[in-house]
């Protein structure tokens, strides 16, 4: 027998969860033919095989999380053709397309379970309190699950209702990841835009806005390094764009944006849009974000504490437009306000560069044009 491990999705990703086979045991496959789908940073994409064979044993099920390297599927021993292994590297000059990591449409995927990463006595522990694992969020390395996590839910009673998956799951654990790792803190204003048109796209103007803060202090748009507590100044600004759809939050990233045309940037917000609505976005559209905006009050909402996503240092948040009174030389009047929060990681942002930098974002928002 010889064994296909999970190969290295790129982009440093560890693991992936199982969201469906594609082959069954016993069956016949060509190189490059669809193997199995997963799911990982909120994106879902097909793995081929990298080889011809039958399958003698599938070593995984949908909703497992397996680590990067680790095997799930067995072929009997016969000829075959490898293809390589390393989804990371598929993208090169002489890869063949069909090899590269493919969008799956939500109404293709099966229903999955999601998996869980905790030791035995951890499962143990929660059987003994009825505790459904797959509704704790982990706060072990990776994600796994504790302990003290089982045993925190067990006082909060979670025994049982609808367990998160997929992108909700990926969602939950970043958020858990974030607020262990990031010193967050937040500074809040208003930025006076009476001077706008009616017609004016405030999307659009924020991201202006932003560019101008990282010109003002390039240092929020940068990475930030805990364990060698280094901090590396991005040449680029690579926009993540919060994005509310049906399957969770989703933040897709505007490569380059300083650089993009204005009248660009909303053709391309629609289009991401349009692939959160349907997952079919890209897992190199959702990673590489520099700095991220997150325009809430479009929905509602004033203010926020917004979670940081490391290593990111910043992220901009909007909140609904609003009526405030102003003093003018006549008394006073009702001007249009754009509520603004602007979260950073305090290890690596002092309280200076934050407020200098929103104080820039609010000269570029009050101008007229």
């Amino acid at each position: 027998m010889s064994t296909f491990s999970l190969p290295d999705l790129g982009e440093g990703l560890q693991e992936a969860e199982i969201v469906s086979w594609h082959v069954a045991e016993g069956d016949h496959v060509v190189v490059d033919q669809p193997l199995l789908s997963v799911e990982t940073e909120k994106a879902v994409v097909e793995i081929p095989s990298p080889r011809s064979g039958h399958v003698s044993k599938l070593l995984a099920k949908p909703g497992d999380r397996v680590k990067v390297g680790a095997p799930v599927l067995e072929f009997e021993e016969g000829p075959h053709a490898d293809s390589g292994t390393v989804m990371g590297q598929l993208g090169g000059a002489g890869a063949n397309k069909s090899e590269r990591a493919r969008p799956v449409p939500a109404e293709s995927r099966e229903a999955r379970q999601p998996g869980v990463v905790a030791s035995p006595a951890v499962r143990a522990r929660a059987r003994e309190l009825a505790v459904e694992l797959s509704q704790v969020v982990g706060s072990g390395p990776e994600g796994t699950v504790t302990l003290t996590d089982v045993e925190a839910a067990a006082r909060s009673g979670a025994k049982g209702g609808e367990a998160l998956r997929g992108a909700r799951r990926t969602m939950a654990a970043n958020m858990a990841r974030a607020w262990r790792e990031v010193v967050h803190a937040t500074v809040q204003d208003d930025a006076d835009v009476e001077a706008w048109a009616e017609t004016q796209d405030v999307t659009g103007r924020l991201i202006r806005a932003l560019i101008a803060g990282c010109a003002v202090e390039p240092a929020l748009n940068a990475s930030f390094d805990g364990a060698t507590v280094s901090l590396r100044k991005n040449p680029k600004i690579n926009l993540g764009i919060a994005i509310d759809g049906p399957d969770g939050l989703f933040v897709p990233v505007l490569r380059d944006v300083a650089r993009e045309a204005p009248q660009d940037w909303r053709g391309r917000i629609e289009a991401f849009k349009s692939g959160v609505n349907d997952r079919s976005l890209a897992l190199a559209e959702l990673q590489g974000a520099t700095i991220s905006l997150s325009n809430f009050g479009s929905i509602a909402g004033r203010h926020a504490s917004l979670i940081v996503m490391p290593p990111q240092v910043a992220i901009l948040g909007a909140g609904r437009l609003v009526m405030q009174p102003v003093k003018t030389a006549d008394g006073f009047a009702l001007h249009r306000a754009i509520p603004l929060s602007l979260t950073f990681d305090h290890r690596a942002i002092t309280g200076g560069m934050a407020v200098r930098f929103l104080a820039a974002v609010i000269a570029d928002l009050e101008a007229a044009t």
